[in-house]
């Protein structure tokens, strides 16, 4: 195994770098190149990039580990911790062992920590990584840093409904009919065609920054410019979606989707809390997710953080871990 350090992505290139996720077992749309690029760009443009690429002896690229440095002695995961919701070594499946194996031969005698945010724990770096790093005369810890609720989807609406416990069943369906009642011009639209999102992403982020202060705070002009640039890219490739809640005076909630693998995930949420009493953004979650259904997703991911009323799905909570290597 031979490891190389590139100090951009262009280095490596969009076609190989897609490629390489594609075949490998997370296969996240946060390291997609349209996604790690954007963000780079955005966010790291001042900082100095180590990309570390892993070749097998006839030159086939193997694991890509994107890093930049975040501080002095210290590289993270390109993609960023606060906006990428799964990151991880980019390896083919199956060979991840081999590559973390290259990678932390490669590195120890640099005096350096890397940072690896938002690893799922199903993946070979969480279990797999500590003994490997102890063979090499590193340490390296993994601790839980947040949970994802994920929904696995059955057939049909009503077995959906009906594998709800009564309570979560009953406020689900009083809060439907109460939208009917007291908002009842109320109703769903999708966008998926990159026009179209585009033509209406100005209401999604002003019901995004409206829901509470901390959300105004984060969307601010850097973050609303690769916001546009990576939704578009993934609405280019049939892969977002923009839902609202519409009414004759405006929409009043509002849902960013992202799709990969058979999986709908919601990444970002907007509503305006003036209509809060009619909890707009649990009757519209519930109109997504009859839409996940109905074109027969396997799940629904409501990505990080365990806000109240994901649960009232009823989803399972898988972890992400923090993975420090020093």
């Amino acid at each position: 195994m031979k490891v190389s350090i590139r100090d951009r992505l262009e280095a490596v290139g969009a076609s190989a770098w897609d490629g390489l996720v594609a075949a490998s077992r997370l296969r996240s749309p946060f390291l997609s190149w349209a996604w790690q690029s954007e963000w780079a760009r955005t966010f790291a443009a001042d900082r100095r990039l180590e990309i570390r690429c892993v070749e097998d002896g006839a030159g086939n690229l193997i694991a890509i580990l994107p890093l930049y440095e975040s501080a002095p002695g210290s590289l993270q995961l390109i993609g960023g911790a606060d906006v990428s919701d799964y990151l991880d070594l980019i390896s083919l499946q199956g060979r991840e062992e081999e590559a973390w194996m290259a990678l932390l031969q490669s590195r120890t005698a640099e005096r350096v920590e890397w940072e690896l945010h938002a690893v799922p724990e199903s993946s070979p770096t969480v279990a797999g990584l500590p003994p490997l790093a102890a063979a090499c005369g590193l340490a390296v810890s993994a601790t839980v840093e947040e949970r994802c609720p994920v929904l696995a989807l059955p057939p049909s609406w009503e077995t959906y409904l009906a594998r709800l416990s009564g309570k979560h069943r009953h406020e689900l369906q009083r809060k439907m009919r109460r939208l009917d009642r007291d908002a009842p011009d109320a109703h769903a639209s999708c966008a998926s065609a990159p026009a179209d999102i585009a033509a209406r992403l100005g209401e999604f982020l002003a019901l995004h920054r409206s829901s509470r202060v901390g959300k105004a705070r984060f969307m601010d002009e850097p973050m609303e410019r690769f916001f546009r640039s990576a939704l578009a890219a993934f609405a280019e490739r049939d892969a977002a979606r923009l839902w609202l809640l519409d009414t004759s005076s405006g929409p009043i909630a509002a849902f960013v989707t992202i799709e990969w693998d058979g999986t709908v995930g919601l990444y970002n949420s907007g509503f305006a809390p003036e209509r809060a009493a009619l909890s707009p953004g649990v009757v519209l979650l519930a109109q997504l997710i009859r839409d996940a259904i109905a074109r027969g997703r396997q799940r629904f991911d409501f990505l990080r953080g365990e806000e109240r009323y994901k649960y009232e799905f009823e989803p399972v909570a898988e972890a992400v871990y923090h993975v420090r290597v020093r």
